[in-house]
């Protein structure tokens, strides 16, 4: 188990949580540390729990659930005790993914975030300086591929990519790394729903020069940006500024290969790493 230290709302799931544990072992007649024992945690562990302190992994959850009796009751608050794990403009930008019914993305640092594989996107994080925790790492990086479920969601939306060129030539991890991140990227981009485009280095007229950025097309209809630099994580909704993105993603994807180039060129840069 983990000790909390995040947001407000994080906080508010993890004391609901505990509330249900501890209305569960009452019901069922058994002290903390009866309960704690009988699922193989300390008293002071099932307590952390109770008041909220501690986010409890998903085992304690299920043999909780099973020692009380719950049916379900605890069981089911994995997800949400998962969830609530990851920092907060991780799950701000879980949720508008999964609202979106079109995503438009231009990565030009690094390959974009839904198409990362766990050891590309642990790569990544164990470069940050200063550096992670381990626990910290390990939730960054389950947050990143718990993002990618947005792919088999119903119904499908539909997915538009643009990468530079550099950001598959740049072995980030290692050379096995980067073979299986291009692997993935052919995977993902023979899906109906998903297009990928490479970005040539040797362009001359180039329209994401400002950097990268991320169009979400939602079901109301509205359209929200969003961007990421530095320390910076900023939501995009002003109708002028929206237009502007739509605007330079349509030019990069004119300038860039088309998909079908673009998964030969992938494949022919994978023959050479």
């Amino acid at each position: 188990m983990e000790p909390y230290g995040a947001d407000e709302e994080s906080a508010a799931v993890l004391r609901t949580v505990g509330k249900v544990v501890k209305m569960c072992r009452e019901r069922k007649g058994l002290t903390q540390a009866e309960l704690g024992t009988a699922i193989g945690y300390s008293e002071e562990q099932v307590s952390s729990v109770e008041r909220g302190r501690r986010a409890p992994k998903s085992q304690f959850l299920e043999a909780a659930d099973e020692a009380l009796g719950a049916g379900g009751m605890i069981a089911c608050l994995k997800r949400d005790v998962e969830e609530a794990r990851y920092p907060k403009k991780v799950r701000d930008l879980a949720k508008l993914e999964g609202e979106a019914v079109e995503l438009c993305a231009y990565a030009n640092t690094v390959v974009h975030g839904l198409l990362q594989t766990p050891e590309y996107a642990q790569a990544l994080y164990g470069m940050r300086r200063p550096p992670f925790t381990e626990d910290e790492l390990g939730r960054l990086v389950a947050a990143r591929m718990a993002r990618q479920e947005v792919f088999d969601r119903q119904p499908t939306p539909v997915f538009s990519f643009v990468q530079e060129e550099v950001t598959l030539r740049r072995p980030l991890g290692g050379r096995m790394v980067m073979r299986k991140q291009l692997e993935r990227l052919l995977e993902i981009g023979q899906r109906r729903n998903v297009e990928i485009q490479v970005m040539p280095t040797d362009r001359d007229d180039h329209a994401g020069l400002a950097g990268s950025l991320q169009l979400l097309r939602l079901k109301g209809g509205d359209t929200v940006g969003h961007n990421e630099v530095q320390l910076i994580s900023s939501l995009i909704s002003h109708p002028r500024e929206i237009q502007i993105l739509e605007i330079r993603y349509g030019i990069i994807r004119a300038q860039a290969f088309t998909p079908r180039e673009s998964l030969s060129f992938i494949e022919k840069v994978l023959g050479e790493t």
